[in-house]
């Protein structure tokens, strides 16, 4: 599961403040007296120029680092908080053990994340295994665990929101007196340790006052074993967990960490990342455009008609794809209705059943293609036992639904939303819209019907119903894609959401003389595009790649894992619970298994047979080297460097494949006229709003009249403003990354330039340069695509210059192409050299 760029600034970002809370706790661990507020302090240094910190402190009055992941739906939360949690331990709590508390505001989301957690073979739970070197328990608020669990394992303990609220009856049982947990509390009769344990944590629930015979007694509670244990807590959808109650009970846990997963967080939260719908877009997370067929028809029926006819046309394209691809997607349509309940059906709402009947008896469905979800029947629950609903055994296309699905249900073959509320309704439809925006595979497929998503609906309010769907985009965290909302309105109001933006008309004929080059490769059917799995990562030469260096790497003696134990009370205020050598572990905790270090490497080697023999190799190594004990105390720490080394040989085999065909002239970087080669468009489709000037002047030297301000960050609107004025250029283009121009090299994913650009010449209406720009922010000024984009761009402008111009496209001589990658903080120096020379 290969993490998307945002995902990975995400979680360098994360990273860099562990590290900075991790320092800063030191300091404060060695200076007690100063107080300091490590976490205040650690975000000071890492984010004070663009948000305050809001200071937490858990149920003992102590400095609790508390932070926000602001990722929009569709975004990966979940694998997201497993990474996240993986970071905790290596970074912040320098310990791979230990409880983590992940609470879920609702049974859908609680039911499919534990059901991804416990199954193996899913990528979160072998996420979470390679972080606990495979000793990862999963479990429930009813379950049980010991210390001896707590010391040897990563115990991940489901919760939902509610049992997170003190004064709820769940979080009265929560605090009940239970047996299950007496092996984390003193004896009920040593009155001296349960003295000094409340003396350690004052905020345990007890039996007994103060002033009773026995004195104080603590509860054997779960509750009480979470406030020992000091877990890391996973807050999903944490903007649903910020009542006075709910954040005392959470802080109350005392816990080492929190960290916030939320798509629309509050005001309050710290939030250390912030992830646009733009970004979700661009990295083919979600299906856009959102088209919005508004029927004038005051039948539901029509409405009914059209979404099926529509979803019959989606049908036909995905079997097309599959045919394509060997990819299986089933469209699927979900329908809003008035009434499910049972002694609802009556005459003027719209009924499940109504509907129901319709389908089957009118458009002529299978009554297995239909199925109904509310609170009283959850017709989805079957599909289950046949692989779910994106299982080729499972025939359900129509899901009827009242509000159900608004929260938490997730499958990426939902395409299309059925609104049959009547005009005036107060029925919510705001976040039924997210259920449809998943992309499958979080890929796009590459066919325009397949990558979009629709609603229908009937005699709405045009302006109404666009702001209501907009509220869902901002309850979703995709605010800043309300512009990609087209409108289908049949209702005689007049919209105003889009328009085909055109070249500008002084900028046509110049426009029209550059063709970009790509890399191509000629076989038995003429030249065409290179492609990566079939040109390049099929042909890397595997028995090539050298492990050497796997030789300097050096095992840590250490065996602390394997003999941590939670044995007694510490007379240390700060740690509560002492760990010491124990003879108590269970034998084979953990054990070399070249099988699950395979698994582990499959999406950098993806071929099972090669990864084991690599597995088996670098196993071997160490096992010629240190003792059997300190391989196995290492593993996760082999399995690491294994990954980054094969990822390091993998990037190095891969660019010589490629630049060996370059060699040997099998590979070219040119255009083929009218076949290969990527020429400017000369119409888009342009969403409001607009981009201006600072000024809110119009744009002068944009190459189309119109661009969409949401399609720029903050460091790419600052580029286009200043291109905008610079006399001696003649046009500038906004390249949107998966639409426009690519450059294919020797790693997967296309490298996509943000701006194409050209000087003037002499006379003002031609030029003389054409300019391919990629801009980082600074947290990607060093980072390995950065460099891998650098080298390939160099690449580029070599190639560039020892091409023929008619090999580039270019239709008069004396033009040159520019490849150049540059940072946050240096872009306008270079630029101000550019239009200089």
């Amino acid at each position: 599961m290969e993490p998307k760029e945002y995902q990975i600034k995400t979680l360098n970002r994360v990273k860099q403040y562990l590290d900075l809370l991790y320092q800063w706790r030191q300091k404060a661990l060695a200076n007690p007296g100063l107080k300091i507020n490590f976490p205040l302090n650690a975000w000071d240094e890492i984010d004070s120029r663009y948000r305050p910190y809001s200071s937490r402190h858990d149920g003992l009055k102590r400095p609790l680092p508390c932070f926000c992941l602001k990722i929009p739906t569709g975004g990966g939360k979940t694998f997201l908080a497993v990474k996240t949690i993986d970071l905790i331990n290596t970074v912040y709590r320098k310990d791979r053990t230990g409880l983590v508390l992940w609470v879920v505001p609702s049974t859908q989301i609680y039911n499919q994340t534990i059901r991804s957690l416990r199954n193996r073979d899913h990528p979160y739970r072998q996420h979470l295994d390679i972080a606990s070197a495979g000793r990862t328990l999963i479990r429930e608020k009813g379950d049980l665990f010991s210390p001896l669990d707590v010391c040897e394992n990563l115990v991940v303990l489901m919760l939902m929101l509610p049992s997170a609220n003190r004064k709820t009856k769940e979080v009265l049982r929560m605090f009940k007196d239970s047996s299950g947990f007496a092996e984390f509390f003193p004896p009920e009769d040593n009155l001296e340790a349960n003295a000094k344990l409340l003396e350690k944590v004052p905020n345990l629930d007890t039996f007994e006052k103060q002033s009773a015979f026995w004195g104080k007694q603590v509860k054997s509670s779960l509750g009480n074993t979470l406030r020992l244990l000091n877990p890391v807590i996973i807050l999903d959808e944490g903007q649903k967990a910020y009542s006075e109650t709910a954040q005392e009970t959470l802080k109350g846990f005392n816990p080492s960490i929190i960290v916030e997963m939320s798509a629309t967080p509050p005001d309050a939260s710290n939030k250390l990342v912030d992830i646009t719908g733009i970004e979700l877009n661009r990295e083919e997370m979600i299906k856009f455009d959102l088209h919005i067929f508004n029927k004038a028809n005051p039948d539901w029926r029509e409405t009914i008609l059209e979404a099926h006819n529509h979803l019959e046309m989606l049908k036909g394209k995905a079997r097309e794809y599959q045919a394509n691809t060997g990819k299986y997607i089933r469209p699927i349509c979900l329908i809003q209705v008035e009434r499910t309940g049972k002694e609802q059906r009556k005459s003027g709402l719209i009924h499940s059943e109504d509907v129901r009947e319709h389908l089957i008896n009118i458009v002529g469905l299978q009554p297995e293609e239909v199925a109904v979800k509310t609170s009283e029947k959850d017709e989805l629950k079957e599909v289950d036992d046949v692989g779910g609903l994106m299982s080729e055994n499972c025939r359900i296309r129509y899901i009827i639904t009242k509000q159900a699905l608004q929260e938490g249900w997730d499958c990426a073959f939902a395409y299309v939303l059925s609104i049959l509320t009547r005009p005036g309704s107060k029925t919510a439809l705001t976040q039924l819209v997210g259920r449809i925006l998943r992309q499958p595979f979080a890929k796009k497929t590459g066919v325009k019907e397949l990558d979009e998503s629709y609603v229908f609906c009937y005699q709405q309010k045009g302006a109404e119903l666009l702001e209501e769907i907009r509220k869902g985009f901002r309850g979703e965290g995709l605010g800043d894609l309300q512009g990609r909302i087209l409108m289908d309105d049949q209702t005689g109001q007049e919209q105003h959401e889009e328009i085909i933006a055109q070249v500008r008309e002084n900028f046509k004929k110049a426009a029209d003389q550059v063709i970009l080059p790509v890399f191509a490769i000629r076989d038995d059917s003429g030249w065409r595009k290179v492609n990566y799995d079939i040109d390049i990562a099929s042909q890397i030469p595997w028995d090539n790649a050298d492990l050497t260096k796997l030789n300097s790497i050096n095992l840590s003696m250490l065996e602390e894992k394997d003999i941590e134990q939670v044995a007694t009370l510490s007379e240390d205020q700060r740690e509560v619970i002492k760990l010491k050598q124990s003879e108590l572990l269970k034998a084979g905790a953990l054990h070399l298994d070249p099988v699950f270090l395979a698994r582990h490497l499959l999406d950098i080697v993806p071929n099972p047979w090669i990864a084991h023999e690599f597995g088996k190799t670098a196993l071997n190594k160490f096992l010629t080297k240190f003792d059997n004990t300190i391989v196995i105390n290492n593993f996760v720490f082999i399995i690491e460097e294994l990954r980054k080394h094969l990822a390091s040989e993998k990037d190095r085999l891969a660019e010589k494949v490629f630049r060996d065909m370059i060699s040997q002239d099998k590979m070219h970087f040119l255009v083929v006229a009218n076949t290969i080669g990527y020429k400017l468009p000369k119409r888009k489709k342009s969403p409001s709003p607009w981009l201006t000037k600072v000024t809110n002047a119009p744009l002068e030297r944009s190459l189309f009249d119109y661009v969409p301000a949401d399609e720029f960050n903050e460091t790419e609107r600052r580029v286009a403003w200043y291109l905008d004025d610079q006399n001696k250029l003649l046009f500038w283009y906004r390249n949107v990354p998966r639409e426009d121009y690519g450059v294919q090299g020797w790693r997967s994913h296309r490298v996509f330039a943000d701006f194409i650009f050209t000087d003037t010449d002499s006379n003002g209406n031609g030029f003389n340069r054409v300019f391919v720009v990629e801009t980082k922010g600074l947290h990607l000024k060093d980072a390995d695509r950065t460099k891998y984009t650098t080298k390939l761009f160099d690449l580029c402008n070599e190639r560039a210059r020892e091409t023929t111009l008619t090999e580039l496209g270019l239709k008069f001589p004396s033009k040159q192409i520019s490849f150049i990658v540059v940072a946050e903080d240096e872009w306008q120096s270079r630029f101000n050299a550019l239009f200089a020379s």
